[in-house]
């Protein structure tokens, strides 16, 4: 007699057993969302706070929680049943997401926020608690490390009359040349600069030289395109 089972089989069998949907019961599905919510939470708690761009997106990190909770819920459905999970791999294979991820720290919380929906929904309650800490700890320890010597971008406009002074000033800086353009009547200066305190007074000096039109200091994040 012939014991080998196809893949057919397999198939057949899952659907006649649909009835495993009762494996999961109502009080599994809230404790599972809670808890996915709540770390959900907690991730949007660390991102908020270790958030070193120029402009915060609100409805990125709420999109943070959304995901952990929506995550878990596609785990704990999968996990019913095959015809399912096959289902939803092939629904989920024709979603294409064309939304322009520029800082790279943001791939990193939203696979944290999937991590933590799968291993929620898939029973692993010590994984995503443990791993959640482990992760958020490691993301403020160097968040916090480079905090202390941030980058600057410093703008200035000024006439060329005045590029002595302006370059003496800049001499008391440590700085990097980024770009530099000469117009007609006034020249651009763009130059990095790290800063380990908030004493920007040299922003006042240099906007006092005669002949500067205008000083700006921007957040700067690493990425510059002149």
């Amino acid at each position: 007699m012939d014991n080998t089972i196809n893949f057919q089989d397999i198939i057949k069998k899952s659907v006649l057993k649909m009835e495993q949907f009762a494996s999961i019961s109502v009080w599994d599905t809230v404790i599972g969302l809670i808890l996915s919510g709540l770390i959900g939470l907690f991730i949007y708690y660390i991102y908020k706070r270790s958030f070193r761009g120029v402009v915060y997106s609100h409805t990125f990190n709420i999109t943070l929680v959304v995901m952990a909770m929506l995550t878990c819920l596609i785990i704990m459905t999968i996990s019913t049943n095959i015809v399912l999970s096959l289902g939803m791999v092939g629904a989920l294979s024709i979603v294409r997401f064309r939304t322009a991820i520029k800082d790279p720290l943001d791939i990193v919380f939203m696979f944290w926020s999937i991590a933590a929906g799968i291993a929620t929904g898939a029973g692993a309650f010590p994984v995503s608690i443990i791993g959640s800490l482990v992760v958020a700890a490691t993301i403020l320890l160097l968040s916090r490390k480079q905090l202390k010597d941030m980058a600057y971008l410093l703008v200035i406009h000024y006439r060329d009359h005045a590029s002595d002074e302006v370059r003496f000033q800049l001499n008391k800086l440590k700085y990097a040349l980024k770009s530099k353009t000469i117009n007609k009547d006034v020249i651009e200066l763009v130059v990095e600069i790290k800063l380990k305190s908030d004493n920007t007074a040299f922003v006042q000096d240099i906007s006092t030289i005669e002949g500067v039109k205008d000083v700006s200091l921007v957040s700067y994040n690493g990425d510059y395109a002149p």
